[in-house]
């Protein structure tokens, strides 16, 4: 016997269940600098590439099943070829194939059972800075223009806050790719205490319950990435037709060492409240007893 649902419980369901296989996935950023676009991932494959060429001046990303944005990318390669080759190779552009993509993932959203889960960045470099363009392509076809930089995939409300706090304009590539380090490694905050709590065996599960949050997002973010475990691509403003190049082996190591060097120090602990404090600077005797004494005060010596 069928069941009825609802379209609006449907669609709830397709796009909890495609986020959910999305937040399973590792972070990737991908920013603005002064000489193009940096993209930046985690990644310990040399062969299953998440960033990747499109066109001249376009490059892919994804995070989510790998056999599934694989065929998109596939996908809008053709695509590309197709228009350029049709009309005019000007004609290719972030925008008209960001469209596309959403089109294509919206409709499989809509009446396939099971939706994709994957989520697009497509980037272009223009020939200025004002002229670069990110578009971040969700599973449900949705699609949204992210100036400067964007993060998707994984803890990516964590990543962007912190990606946030150390992007600024006209970046070297080496600043741009400390930034995403530190942002691809950022701790995700601590979850909240629970108020009121109803008695000391809800206030110790809850205390147990952050801690073992705490632990897992601990060791699920990486204090380091090491340049075996990372993929780099850049799309660089400087060069005149295929501005897509990856940036690996002592190259990178390279821009990782002098990113690191350059980070600012971190700032010293303030000093507790129960560190002893030195005695104030006086001429005059002290008038409290003396370690070892028995408690009781005595007349300074003459």
């Amino acid at each position: 016997m069928p069941f009825y649902v609802s379209a609006e419980q449907q669609m709830r369901d397709k796009d909890d269940y495609a986020r959910k296989g999305v937040a399973r996935s590792r972070s990737s950023v991908a920013l603005q600098y002064a000489g193009g676009i940096l993209m930046v991932t985690p990644n310990v494959s040399t062969v299953l590439h998440k960033i990747s060429e499109i066109y001249d001046r376009i490059a892919f990303a994804a995070v989510g099943r790998y056999n599934e944005y694989e065929v998109l990318r596939k996908a809008g390669v053709t695509y590309a070829d197709l228009t350029g080759y049709s009309f005019d190779r000007g004609d290719v552009t972030a925008r008209g194939l960001a469209n596309w993509y959403a089109q294509q993932l919206g409709t499989s959203f809509t009446e396939s059972m099971k939706p994709y889960e994957v989520e697009i960045v497509v980037a272009e470099v223009g020939a200025r800075p004002d002229s670069d363009q990110i578009y971040r392509i969700r599973w449900d076809g949705s699609v949204s223009d992210e100036p400067g930089f964007v993060a998707f995939g994984g803890q990516a409300d964590t990543v962007s806050a912190a990606l946030k706090e150390r992007f600024s304009d006209d970046m070297s590539l080496t600043e741009a790719l400390g930034a995403a380090l530190a942002a691809l490694t950022a701790p995700a905050p601590a979850p909240p205490a629970a108020a009121g709590s109803a008695s000391a065996a809800t206030a110790a599960k809850a205390a147990a319950a952050a801690a073992a949050a705490a632990s897992t997002a601990a060791n699920s973010t990486p204090t380091e990435l090491p340049a075996a475990q990372l993929e780099v691509a850049i799309l660089d403003r400087a060069r005149a037709h295929r501005t897509f190049r990856r940036l690996q082996g002592p190259r990178l190591e390279e821009l990782i060492a002098e990113s690191r060097a350059a980070a600012p120090a971190a700032p010293s602990a303030p000093a507790t409240a129960d560190a002893p404090k030195a005695p104030p600077a006086s001429d005059d005797p002290p008038t409290g007893p003396s370690a070892g004494s028995d408690g009781i005060p005595k007349p300074p010596a003459k």
